[in-house]
Parts: C-alpha cells; sequence; structure tokens
C-alpha cells in the first residue's frame, strides 16, 4: 500500500499512559506515531507512582524533570472513619519494614503530562499528530487509520490508549462490561500549616474512601469520593467554605487548611474488556481497565500495561501485530489486570454495604494486616509489583530447607 511505513506502531490517545506507551516504544527502536491532541492544562489531578512505576520513568529519561515537583510516599495509613457498628483498626504501611525510603511518589498531572509531552516531541523516532483519530480499517495485514484532520496512517499494531470509550477497543471488536458505582470524586489540592510528614491517610467513610495525598511542602491532593448529593454540595462551595469541610473530616490532622485549587467532579465507573488484544489492537490505560481511585492503581496499572507489550512484542520480531503478539499481551494481561481490578471493586464496596458480615469480614483482614507484619510486608510488595509479595517469601522457604 503506497505510503505505509514499515513496522510503524500507531498510539491513539495522549494522555500519559499514550505518551509513556509511545517513549517506550522508540527506545525499544520503533516507529510510533502517536495520534491525539495535547493533554488538558486544566487537570487537577495528581497521580501517585509506585516505585517499580518510577524506575520505568527514570529508564525513559523522564523521572529528573518530574521529580522536583513530586513529593515521596513514605508512609500509608488507612483509618476507619465510619460510624458503623463493626469498626476495623488504624493500619499503617511503612515504605522501610519492606527496605525501601518510598512506596511512590505524588505528582501534579500538569507536570507529568508537561514532562512527557517535551520528551516525546523530542524523540526523533515518533511522529506527533495533534489531532484524534477518527476511524479504523482493519485488514488483514494492517490498520489504516484516519485522523479527523484527513491524515491516513498505515499501521501493523494499534495501541489504544484513547481512555474508557475508546473508539480503538471498538473498531477491533473488542467488547467489555461496564458498571457504574453511585459515587464521586471530587479532586482537588490544598495547602497546611502542619507537616504531613510524607504520609498518606485514607479515611474510609460509608460513601468510599477520602484519601489525602503528600506534594512537596506543606501541601497535599485530596480524593473526596462521596455520593452524588454531597458532590454536588462540595461543588457548589467557594474555597475558604471547602476548606472548613475538608479541615473538619481530616480531624484538622494538617492543621489549618487552604484550597489552592478549583474543585472537580469526575463520576465513578468500571470497566472490564473480554479480551486486553485483538485484530492488531493492543489496549492500554483506561482502554483496557477503569475502577475507582483505590490504593494508587490505575496509572501504574497502564505502564505495567507498556512493560507487558515490549515484552509481548518479542514474540514475533517481524510483525508487531500478528496474533502471536496479541495473544502472549492478552495472556500476560489478564491475570494483573483482573486481580486489581476485582479487589479495588470489592474493597469500595465493602465500604458502601451495610450488611454486618462483609463489615466483620473486611475488619478482621485489617486487623491481620496489622497486626501481623510477614503478612503486611507481603501485602505492601504485592501492592508496588505483583508477584514481588510471592518473590520475598519464597526465598525464605529455600533458604530453610536448605537448614534441614
Amino acid at each position: 500500500m503506497a505510503g505505509r511505513i514499515e513496522k510503524q506502531i500507531v498510539v491513539a490517545g495522549s494522555g500519559p499512559a499514550g505518551m509513556i506507551a509511545a517513549l517506550a516504544l522508540a527506545a525499544d527502536g520503533r516507529a510510533v506515531t502517536l495520534v491525539g491532541p495535547a493533554a488538558s492544562e486544566n487537570d487537577q489531578r495528581t497521580t501517585a507512582l509506585m516505585m517499580p512505576a518510577i524506575g520505568f520513568l527514570e529508564e525513559l529519561g523522564v523521572w529528573d524533570a518530574v521529580s522536583p515537583e513530586a513529593a515521596p510516599l513514605a508512609t500509608m495509613r488507612i483509618v476507619d472513619a465510619t460510624r458503623r457498628l463493626i469498626r476495623s483498626p488504624t493500619v499503617t504501611f511503612h515504605a522501610g519494614e519492606i527496605g525501601e525510603t518510598a512506596f511512590g511518589y505524588n505528582m501534579p498531572n500538569t507536570v507529568l503530562n508537561r514532562v512527557l509531552s517535551d520528551a516525546v516531541n523530542a524523540e526523533g523516532r515518533i511522529r506527533r499528530i495533534l489531532s484524534p483519530a477518527a476511524g479504523y480499517t482493519h485488514a488483514a495485514d494492517h490498520v489504516a487509520v484516519e485522523t479527523e484532520d484527513g491524515q491516513k496512517l498505515v499501521a501493523e499494531l494499534l495501541v489504544a490508549c484513547d481512555g474508557r470509550a475508546s473508539p480503538g477497543r471498538d473498531a477491533a471488536g473488542i467488547r467489555a462490561r461496564r458498571w457504574n458505582y453511585p459515587q464521586t470524586a471530587v479532586v482537588l489540592s490544598f495547602a497546611h500549616t502542619l507537616d504531613h510528614e510524607n504520609i498518606s491517610t485514607e479515611f474510609h467513610t460509608e460513601d468510599g474512601p477520602f484519601t489525602q495525598v503528600p506534594l512537596p511542602g506543606r501541601r497535599s491532593s485530596l480524593v473526596w469520593v462521596a455520593n452524588p448529593a454531597l458532590a454536588d454540595r462540595l461543588m457548589a462551595l467557594d474555597p475558604a467554605a471547602l476548606g472548613s469541610h475538608v479541615e473538619e473530616r481530616m480531624h484538622s490532622m494538617l492543621g489549618k487548611i487552604t484550597v489552592e485549587t478549583r474543585q472537580q467532579a469526575w463520576p465513578l465507573s468500571g470497566l472490564v474488556p473480554t479480551a486486553f488484544a485483538a485484530n492488531r489492537t493492543v489496549l492500554v490505560g483506561e482502554a483496557a481497565h477503569v475502577f475507582p481511585p483505590i490504593g494508587a492503581q490505575g496509572l501504574n496499572l497502564g505502564i505495567r500495561d507498556v512493560e507487558t507489550l515490549l515484552k509481548a512484542l518479542e514474540a514475533d520480531p517481524d510483525d508487531a501485530g500478528s496474533d502471536h503478539v496479541t495473544r502472549a499481551y492478552d495472556r500476560l494481561r489478564r491475570p494483573d489486570v483482573l486481580a486489581r481490578t476485582g479487589s479495588v471493586d470489592a474493597l469500595n464496596r465493602s465500604l458502601l454495604t451495610g450488611f454486618l458480615p462483609a463489615q466483620v469480614a473486611r475488619s478482621v483482614g485489617l486487623e491481620l494486616l496489622r497486626s501481623f507484619a510477614p503478612l503486611r510486608g507481603f501485602f505492601m510488595r504485592e501492592g508496588m509489583r505483583p508477584g514481588s509479595g510471592f518473590g520475598s517469601i519464597l526465598p525464605l522457604r529455600s533458604s530453610k530447607a536448605g537448614r534441614q
């Protein structure tokens, strides 16, 4: 076909997952076209990345530009702030328990997007088209992509990073199971008079988690998951009144609160596709998984998507979009994505339910984490990277066996 670029990969969607995918593929020696408009500069959310994801950003050469505006997460704490009959104990996770100085870092989305965009623009192997994809045509040996501004591309592989509505996923014939939660996440950033000491606190309420995450200095970001009626009231408050509500909900643990950004609301939903790759298309980021903002999993999972894509491409050095590659990607991503989606969904629903046995089970589980250090260590390692918790146990078993 005229104009075809050999071994070209088209990445549809230019949010952080799409830009990271394009940079990683370019670093792997691939010719990449990144399709999609620049990320919004009005996104007031922050992103918490665990250390394995930070290591991947270091490999891509972008972390040094992000790190001055990121804060380490040295301690993570879960506090039961419900008023129910069965309440769970407070559980505190220290990174030092597993030999780490921090679990990860929290950074503003605007900072991360700016640094990634600059890196994309500086990478010679990436062609950037600041127009979204308008349509896809699938053939046996390629995917034809047409952009809204009329440009036509031919790709061996389409990497769909185009969000939860993902036209790329739909065009590949991949169906998705979707559901909604009776919750809205209200996000903002605020200053406070007391040091956060690099501690992130997740208050569990009847509406969902209320999570404070450190930013550099005496500043933090907040994800307040609320029922829609409360979210509407929070959205209508001026900064002073909103700051008072935040301070009250946090029991003044960080002192006087001053809201710094305009609050934004994001209705919560969930999504799991029937396959993670098919028809020369792989799903990355929210095209592949959507769930509530609990446990700092979102973009961390998206970065693992990209890491897995690089491994899957080894299945066929001659054709990046062959069935060998898409089947390998689907097989490798399925356990991680389904496990994370299921665990976050279960935890979120356990907060919403008034069913007493569910409250007891949640309380017992958190008490075990609080009182049993090996289990807590396993949980912390698994939260950072799947399989690392088991990896910390197996060497111990092997060394015991060797001494017998």
